[in-house]
């Protein structure tokens, strides 16, 4: 499929705003060429002295045909630019809306550098295929074919003399430039969209490049990408400028063409003398209209290019793109209950499976604790329940329905959630907080925060971008408050208390427990400690159960996870000493 159907098809949509323009810009190029046709004749007559009154007329005519131009440029743009802001709008809904399905996967396997060149730059240079490719040809063509009949009135040669300048400027000079350009198609969106990659890698990893001695060879990469991205602008711009100066030389090569036809013409009485400068006036101005022809090639090749990333953003996820968005509901106000059955998973690029052939049932208000070393697969689990991936074989069932029947906005609002990585706005605790509710209370919140051990939090305390100003302790802790302002009934916690000490990480449990102990949670963890209270633990290895049960049985059955235990027993006992010793 062409990759500018998409926007072929939103123009459709705004065909009343074109139609308007295209009218507008037609009756703006015709009044002027009357205008300067009609000025140029005014001036030619006045050498033979003619009536006031038909000095009257023409001036009159003058006057009134500049108000008509003006009338209708103003018109042209206004319709012009309103049909082109919402062509970019439609755009922008139609990118995210395909954009959307496929998170989290696709930020895994794009740069977010390019994503957001792609996003922000590809998107807004479509705004010029309208106004620099579809328009102009169309407002050329008219305003000549108008031209060139007014013309053959008075002289068909010189009416075939406007028809070759029109071919030439309308194909011949827009191919010099195509040529020109093919040599570096896309050179400038692709520097654009590197040097935003590289850009944000850097900002991202500015302190571990300074704390490592990189920063400096980083920069000059960086310096490197901007070079390259300024050369190619001056090329293209260079390209640009040749055509707008071959456009500028056939203009004044018909005009004086228009000027030696036109004195044959009236050397041997084919035309009267008056009509000249009339004629003149009219080839000067027609082609004035024609100038944007010069640089639409630039524009297509551009608009093109940009469409062709966007399409290939989704290429690579869907061949038939995301379908309908599924309409089932889970029942308000009850614990839910998950299964995975038979489920086999492997990321689109990676061969290895990260699970093979796990079937778990997480029954309703039941909490369960999953552990095993990292990579085995734990965090893929949570994912597959929150209808981030889909399996790539086997099933997922939410309350005995299929996962894929589920509304995701429906699941994601009955679900209380705690990433490893939870992202955090920059604004305050309190804007924080209430992401998805602001009914709670001032008191309410400040509660949430002391059950979280952060009591010597104010709601009023800045955030900074990425939660910058906060520890990675206090990122977890505020994630948890969180969750716990949801209303959700199944819970799925990603190591919610990694990053916190012992004390408050038992505090912190205690809190999260006591508040789903009617609902369903699915805990993933590294430590072993607290892990009584679990109705059941499942130990994963290399993506595949090794063993499940309450934590005596495992404890009796001295496998697996009896043997993790053993050795965090040891290493906290080792930690122990060495801080007496100290």
């Amino acid at each position: 499929m062409n990759e500018l159907s998409i926007f072929a098809k939103a123009m459709l949509k705004e065909r009343k705003d074109i139609l308007l323009s295209i009218l507008g810009g037609f009756f703006a190029g015709i009044a002027g060429v009357v205008l300067f046709s009609t000025s140029g004749y005014l001036i030619a007559k006045t050498v033979f002295v003619p009536p006031l009154y038909t000095l009257i007329l023409l001036t009159s005519l003058v006057k009134i045909l500049g108000l008509a131009r003006a009338a209708s440029r103003y018109g042209e743009r206004l319709f012009s630019h309103r049909a082109t802001f919402s062509l970019l709008s439609r755009l922008r809904t139609d990118f995210f809306g395909r954009l959307i399905p496929l998170t989290p996967g696709i930020l895994n396997r794009k740069r977010s550098g390019d994503l957001l060149a792609r996003i922000v730059g590809d998107v807004e240079s479509l705004q010029f295929y309208f106004l620099r490719v579809a328009y102009p040809p169309i407002i050329v063509v008219s305003v000549f074919l108008a031209t060139v009949v007014f013309a053959s009135f008075f002289s068909l040669w010189i009416a075939l003399l406007l028809v070759i300048g029109m071919l030439v400027t309308a194909f011949a000079v827009p191919a010099v430039v195509m040529v020109g350009q093919r040599r570096t198609n896309g050179q400038v969106r692709r520097s654009r969209a590197d040097l935003s990659a590289e850009a944000t890698e850097m900002l991202y990893g500015f302190i571990d490049l300074k704390v490592y001695g990189r920063l400096k060879s980083r920069e000059e990469h960086l310096a490197a990408a901007s070079a390259e991205l300024t050369q190619a602008q001056q090329a293209d711009a260079l390209r640009l400028l040749r055509g707008q100066s071959l456009h500028s030389f056939m203009t004044f090569f018909v005009s004086w063409g228009v000027l030696v036809l036109g004195a044959l013409l009236i050397a041997n009485g084919s035309m009267a003398g008056v009509f000249l400068a009339m004629l003149i006036m009219a080839s000067m101005t027609v082609f004035d209209e024609s100038a944007a022809m010069a640089t639409l090639p630039a524009y297509k090749r551009d608009s093109e290019f940009a469409a062709k990333r966007l399409n290939e953003t989704f290429a690579a996820e869907s061949v038939s793109g995301p379908g309908p968005e599924p309409q089932g509901k889970l029942e308000a106000n009850a614990a839910i209950s998950a299964e995975l059955d038979q489920v086999v998973f492997r990321y689109a690029e990676d061969w290895r499976p990260v699970l093979s052939g796990v079937s778990l049932r997480f029954e309703a208000a039941s909490k369960t604790a999953i552990v095993g070393p990292s990579g085995s697969g734990k965090t893929s689990i949570l994912e597959l329940l929150l209808k981030l991936h889909a399996p790539t074989e086997g099933r997922v069932l939410v309350n005995g329905r299929p996962i894929g029947e589920l509304s995701e906005e429906d699941l994601w609002k009955s679900t209380n959630v705690v990433l490893q990585q939870g992202h955090f706005f920059r604004g305050t605790i309190l804007e924080n907080l209430l992401l998805e509710d602001d009914t709670q209370s001032e008191r309410e919140l400040l509660d949430v925060l002391a059950q979280v051990d952060l009591p010597n939090k104010r709601l009023e305390d800045p955030v900074l971008e990425k939660g910058e100003n906060l520890s990675d302790g206090e990122k977890q802790r505020l994630a948890i408050a969180r969750a716990l302002l949801k209303s959700g009934r199944l819970w799925l916690l990603d190591e919610p208390t990694s990053s916190l000490d012992y004390v408050t990480e038992r505090r912190v449990l205690e809190a999260l427990l006591d508040k789903a102990k009617d609902d369903t949670l699915v805990m993933v963890c590294h430590r072993l400690a607290g892990l009584e209270r679990m109705d059941r633990i499942v130990v994963v290895d290399r993506g595949r159960i090794v063993e499940q049960g309450t934590y005596d049985e495992l404890m009796q059955s001295r496998g697996y996870f009896y043997e993790m235990k053993q050795i965090e027993r040891q290493m906290i006992g080792q930690s122990g000493s060495g801080a007496r010793a100290v």
